[in-house]
């Protein structure tokens, strides 16, 4: 009996052994079909999702971005990670700790996107693309090799820009680099035929379903992203003549290569170096614009709501009560690509303000509720009294009812404007740089979610405190007065 635990327990270390080996080992690939058995991540919406979503030998890990996949990667979540190889620098490869571990042998033909029936555009794109010049952009990016590429031409920034959206925040194919320029080889490209027709170049960043539908609803010219034509997106969105050709990447942690980064070069890498402190700082404004505006302009709204919920009508009754209840049945994510994409799509309205609109119309709903049920609450003897006494309607609302509700009401009002911050979150959708985007932008260079996340949860965290406490000290001179 002995014996036989014995040899069991050393089975069992040798198991224990082998895992930790196989856990500290660089994983070798030497073809595709070594996929097999390992979790492999790759971007939402790439090729790659669409080529091994079938595969059930692998465990697909679909991520939103490089960033994100590059993150479980390291953080062993998954085992391989697949995307362009162009994606990722030596240099970028070497600070990660990463390899590349088999070069794809497809290749992929590479090129800008553009709304069907554009024809007039994808012409002048293409004849941009065919012309000297070209070729020594993108051997600058892909080769470094400098010699060939041309300068910048002169552009008229008063004209009207050529709206680009990337989808791709990583280095060398399109990133934010010094002062919040966007850079990199589709950048440049675009920038210059923007040039070509005397206008300026706008670009955002989004994820790459948005930009599509960011396209397909005339919002946006062009959308970049190192974009592989295949056939199915040949069916959505009509495409430039290529302009690189590029192999899929199968990346693997190196288990050699694993320097660790102490946090004050964590902290500078994060929010010095290119001042990316100045994202979060512009980030943080945009947040507090939408959220304020949006505030003001639902509580403003609320009382319309809260008026129609006590109107004498039934029909107004009906209409805030259906009102209400479209609110909180559909998510706001939902309601604000509909309002973007699809009902302010073409007006010319800028994103902000689809923002401020949206939220103000979710923020209504609360709103409304809040002061119909602070004001219920309140004893109607109360208002007979005030009547009773000769005070008008108006007066007896105003100097006995409100100031009662207000107080029974501000807690909720408070909860509901802390909610409407946080929920302002979600604008990065329709290509709007506020505080969470700007984390993300910075984690698309830097690959490091630490230091970005937690310098925003404690700025979400700061502003929500702040609004309660300036909402509470309203509350309390009311109280005094």
């Amino acid at each position: 009996m002995t014996k036989n635990k014995l040899i069991a327990g050393l089975l069992a270390l040798l198991g224990v052994f082998s895992c930790a080996q196989k856990q500290d080992s660089t994983i070798v690939l030497h073809s595709e079909e070594d996929l097999k058995g390992l979790r492999v991540g790759c971007p939402n919406g790439s090729y790659y999702e669409q080529k091994y979503s079938p595969v059930k030998e692998i465990e697909l890990f679909v991520v939103n971005s490089e960033a994100d996949g590059l993150q479980a990667l390291r953080q062993d979540k998954t085992d391989v990670f697949i995307t362009d190889e162009v994606a990722l620098t030596p240099e970028t490869m070497k600070r990660l700790g990463l390899k590349k571990a088999l070069r794809g042998e497809e290749s992929f033909d590479v090129a800008f996107a553009l709304r069907k029936g554009n024809t007039e555009l994808q012409e002048q794109l293409n004849a941009f693309l065919a012309s000297p010049g070209v070729d020594g952009v993108v051997d600058y990016w892909t080769a470094g090799t400098e010699d060939r590429r041309p300068e910048m031409p002169a552009v008229d920034k008063n004209a009207e820009p050529l709206r680009c959206i990337t989808a791709a925040c990583l280095e060398p194919i399109s990133f934010l680099g010094d002062g919040g320029v966007w850079q990199g080889l589709d950048p440049d490209l675009l920038r210059r035929f923007a040039a070509s027709l005397g206008r300026p170049m706008d670009m955002k960043f989004q994820d790459l379903g948005s930009a599509m539908l960011a396209l397909q609803s005339g919002q946006v010219d062009v959308v970049s992203a190192c974009l592989f034509v295949t056939e199915e997106r040949k069916k959505s969105v009509d495409f430039s003549t290529p302009y690189y050709h590029c192999h899929p990447g199968y990346f693997v942690v190196d288990r050699s290569n694993t320097d660790h980064v102490g946090l004050m070069e964590r902290l500078r890498m994060n929010l010095i170096t290119e001042g990316r402190w100045k994202l979060i700082v512009d980030g943080l404004l945009k947040t507090l614009e939408i959220t304020l505006f949006a505030i003001l302009l639902g509580t403003i709204l609320g009382a319309f709501v809260c008026a129609a919920k006590r109107s004498r009508r039934k029909w107004l009754r009906t209409v805030a009560d259906l009102y209400g209840g479209f609110i909180d049945g559909i998510p706001t994510l939902v309601l604000l690509l509909i309002m973007f994409y699809v009902v302010f799509a073409g007006s010319g309205v800028n994103a902000t303000a689809v923002a401020i609109v949206t939220f103000a119309c979710t923020f209504a709903a609360s709103a409304g509720s809040i002061f119909n049920s602070a004001i219920s609450a309140i004893p109607y003897g109360q208002t007979e009294a005030g009547l009773a006494l000769g005070f008008t309607p108006l007066r007896t609302f105003t100097g006995i009812v409100l100031p009662q509700a207000v107080q029974k009401g501000l807690p909720l009002y408070i909860g509901a404007c802390v909610s409407l911050l946080k929920e302002t979150s979600i604008v990065g959708y329709i290509a709007i740089q506020d505080l969470t985007r700007a984390s993300d932008l910075i984690r698309s260079r830097t690959f490091d979610a630490l230091i970005p996340l937690a310098v925003v949860t404690i700025l979400y965290f700061a502003i929500a405190w702040a609004v309660r406490i300036l909402l509470n000290l309203f509350l309390k001179k009311k109280q005094h007065d």
